[in-house]
């Protein structure tokens, strides 16, 4: 499948778009104000050990303590790590590892491992999300085009994505042959990849490791040893393959830069770096800007009419499929399968292009017939497979609900681009006038019931629509108020009032 990357350079913002047959699949936007942590390494010291919840907070120099599981904690020789991902892509973000740690059996309670005041090289494995501070991990791992190198275990590993027997086994002899000093996991990148090149890999990442290293061992406070590549360097490491025809760049700058890595990294594809010069913004080659304005809304309609409703709160995301304006052609069956098929490539597509993470549910139209419900379900599993963040998918529900994790390591598109509305603090939802203007009679109620109020009127100071509203549509309650406690009730108007805010004094 023809595929193409783009780079969009500006002074304080990169943005990197996949696109597949000209649609957008991956999009990665990174800010200067804002830069992303994960990959980097810091010396940490351990502030508080939590032996009830098996973790520990540390400071690596980040505004938030970071926080380390137990799990996150390499011990002996670090081989009981890979236990249960053998053949898995890296270990770092990229590749999206199984986060298999946090559910297994403690062998070693976190008392145990570690003490307040140590110090220790750690790795950022997610950016601080909403009120977290950053998971962190104990497990070093350095990635390359071909290999992710681990400097300080021993360890040999295949992506499961090699699926040629042979070919895995030829690449684990070559990196016996090579014998690095580090543990070594082979990406899919490397499949028909040469001896010379892998060794050229593991070299240079063993050097970085012993540099690093010497750089922890000099710092002697908490802070940052090593810091990944640009988010420009980091995509093409990671995305770069057959299938990528062309990288466009639209800054000479970052244009001489990427011509440089490539052709230290991945010669063969030196000649598909093109500086873009046209006048036309280079997203608007495929109405990217459009796509990542349809990414931010909440909901998304369907070619067929039907739309998909996609809410992120803080514990999951929730996806709710409607057939909207598709009334279908045979039977009302027939309509609901094709609306949630129709419904299973937007949502899979969202997914990664909104890269949200964590707990989502998807709640599918009813679906009598369990053959339908088993071809909406493969169909969902399938879609999932052009994912590179790992996901895990359950059954069906009788009520025709998904529960699915999809892996989170960074803050979403909507996270990334927006903020919470500052008129309604991210709720979502303001009241309505009446329920105001009705909290407003009973605070009266209570101001004049419980006090020996002598002064003759009562003045509320709130926002001018709650006033229209209350001489407009509450005039009856307003005059039964002033009948009964006998003080006149005046409003005063107040603009820089929120619509909710409002005081009452007497006079």
């Amino acid at each position: 499948m023809a595929a193409e990357i783009l780079i969009n350079v500006r002074p304080l913002e990169t943005r990197v778009a996949y696109v597949e047959s000209g649609t957008l699949v991956d999009l990665k936007i990174e800010r200067k104000s804002s830069p992303t942590w994960v990959g980097t390494i810091h010396r940490g010291i351990v502030t508080r050990v939590l032996p009830g919840m098996q973790a520990a907070f540390v400071d690596i120099g980040l505004e938030k303590a970071a926080f380390l599981y137990v799990g996150d904690i390499m011990t002996g020789d670090g081989k009981d790590f890979f236990e249960e991902e053998d053949e898995q892509e890296s270990s770092i973000p990229e590749d999206n590892r199984d986060d298999f740690r946090a559910s297994r059996e403690i062998k070693t309670p976190i008392q145990d491992l570690i003490k307040e005041g140590q110090h220790l090289m750690v790795q950022v494995a997610k950016d601080p999300l909403g009120t977290k501070g950053a998971r962190i991990t104990t497990h070093i791992s350095l990635p390359g085009r071909g290999v992710v190198y681990m400097p300080f275990i021993k360890h040999v590993g295949i992506s499961r994505k090699i699926e040629d027997e042979l070919e895995k086994e030829r690449l684990k002899k070559l990196i016996q042959k090579i014998n690095p000093s580090g543990g070594v996991i082979v990406r899919t990148a490397a499949e028909g990849t040469t001896e010379e090149a892998l060794r050229s890999d593991i070299e240079y990442l063993d050097r970085l490791g012993k540099e690093i290293q010497k750089n922890y061992e000099k710092r002697k406070s908490a802070g940052l040893v090593h810091a990944e590549i640009d988010v420009e360097l980091r995509s093409l490491r990671d995305l770069m393959s057959e299938d990528v025809s062309t990288v466009w760049v639209d800054d000479e700058e970052v244009y001489k830069k990427v011509s440089k890595f490539v052709t230290q990294l991945m010669p063969k594809y030196k000649h598909n770096i093109i500086l873009y010069e046209e006048k036309k913004p280079l997203f608007d080659l495929y109405d990217i800007d459009l796509e990542i304005s349809r990414a931010t809304e909440r909901k998304v309609w369907l070619k067929s009419g039907g739309y998909i409703v996609l809410d992120e709160a803080e514990a999951l995301v929730v996806v709710d499929v409607n057939t909207g304006r598709f009334v279908g052609k045979k039977d009302l069956e027939d309509t609901i399968l094709k609306t949630n098929l129709e419904a299973v490539k937007e949502i899979a597509h969202q997914l990664r292009v909104r890269n949200v993470g964590g707990i989502i549910i998807i709640d599918f139209i009813d679906m009598e017939k369990e053959s339908h419900r088993e071809q909406v379900l493969q169909a969902l599993e399938e879609e999932l497979k052009k994912d590179r963040a790992r996901t895990n998918v359950t059954a069906m529900s009788d009520l025709g609900l998904v529960e699915m994790t999809r892996k989170r390591i960074r803050p979403s598109l909507v996270k990334t681009l927006c903020e919470p509305c500052s008129y309604c603090d991210g709720k979502g939802y303001i009241k309505r006038k009446s329920t105001i203007a009705n909290e407003i009679f009973r605070e009266i109620e209570r101001e004049v019931g419980l006090s020996d109020l002598n002064k003759k009127s009562l003045i509320i100071h709130c926002h001018a629509e709650i006033v229209d509203w209350v001489y407009e549509e509450e005039n009856e309650t307003l005059e039964h108020l002033e009948k009964k406690f006998g003080h006149s009730i005046a409003f005063k108007i107040e603009t820089a009032y929120h619509l909710e805010q409002y005081e009452i004094f007497d006079n």
